[in-house]
């Protein structure tokens, strides 16, 4: 088989692209040709050496996945060749990941594809529609009727949560930097769309919800607390998942006294049985066609090494990018 991978750490063209030895599937493993995969932020850091776990050597990156089932090893029994199905998680932890036409995969994180969904669209979804779930509903607990206002609606994680929470019967707002992007979360069923740009997110949130929302969810780099503080209504929840090196500072008095909470969470840290709801409930919108990819670039996996480089610039770039939502690499 063909793969991206890497010997050692560094900038994107480290990436190489060339044959490796096709894996092999232990007892609870299934081997996937893949057909689709995407690229996150995670994989620029790991990549890159601003993450520092153990890889193997060769290392290959991605966490995503989508594809068609092979072989399975002798223990697995709910997954059989010739099924589609998807996977993320991968490429962390010592993990291989899945920038190859060939990966083997542990039977924990690889899930049934819906009917009617593409390849590309599970690859697209895999992180970003894992991290959505588990801050919605693991941390913030959210309810139908609820409001959210998403800081950077328009992005891969950011797209998620706009439409899961729709989907979940809440009132949703959220910013973005371009008349584009703005349109394009309305059409995901957002409520309004903010231009941050031009307007005071604090003002116009509370122009629409004049007692606060219920969740904030912050997607930059540096969170901004005193915002969440101003527009929270009682027993609020902030979800943080971005901001490794921040140190922003925190109003700890109107905070407490407000009953608000602040959620930080990893996503690859989620149990197995998590994952899988939140898979469950995935396909399932998706099917029904309350939740569909945000895909903003898609290249062939051969070019790997230049789309760790779109998407690191876009991660480091203190500009709003021109493209919004997810890389897709397909395999030809």
């Amino acid at each position: 088989m063909h793969a991206a991978y890497i010997t050692e750490t560094g900038p994107p063209d480290i990436i190489q692209w060339g044959p490796l030895p096709d894996p092999v599937p232990g007892p609870d493993e299934v081997l996937i040709a893949t057909r689709a995969v995407s690229v996150n932020p995670i994989d620029t850091y790991i990549r890159g050496g601003a993450v520092a776990m153990e890889l193997p050597t060769p290392f290959i990156p991605g966490c995503d996945a989508a594809g068609v089932v092979e072989t399975v090893g002798s223990d697995v029994h709910r997954i059989k060749p010739g099924d589609r199905v998807w996977t993320t998680n991968q490429g962390l932890l010592g993990r291989q990941g899945t920038f190859a036409e060939k990966i083997s995969v542990n039977q924990a994180w690889v899930f049934p594809m819906a009917d009617g969904v593409s390849f590309e669209d599970a690859a697209a979804c895999g992180l970003v529609s894992v991290t959505a779930h588990l801050g919605l509903f693991r941390e913030a607990q959210l309810e139908p009727g609820e409001s959210v206002l998403v800081i950077g609606g328009a992005g891969g994680v950011g797209s998620m949560v706009v439409q899961m929470a729709v989907a979940a019967g809440a009132s949703v707002i959220a910013t973005g930097g371009t008349e584009a992007k703005r349109n394009q979360i309305l059409a995901m069923g957002a409520d309004a769309a903010i231009d941050y740009t031009t307007q005071s997110i604090r003002e116009a949130t509370r122009q629409l919800h004049a007692d606060g929302v219920n969740v904030v969810w912050e997607t930059r780099r540096e969170p901004d607390f005193q915002l969440a503080v101003d527009v929270l209504a009682g027993r609020g929840r902030m979800i943080l998942m971005a901001g490794r090196d921040a140190t922003p500072p925190f109003p700890v008095g109107p905070f407490y006294v407000n009953e608000c909470s602040v959620h930080g969470f990893v996503m690859f840290k989620a149990t197995p049985m998590e994952m899988r709801q939140a898979a469950d409930d995935l396909q399932r919108w998706m099917a029904d066609g309350k939740v569909k990819a945000n895909i903003g670039v898609r290249r062939p996996l051969r070019e790997a090494a230049q789309a760790h480089a779109i998407q690191e610039a876009s991660t480091l770039s203190q500009q709003d990018p021109t493209w919004s939502g997810k890389i897709v690499l397909t395999v030809s």
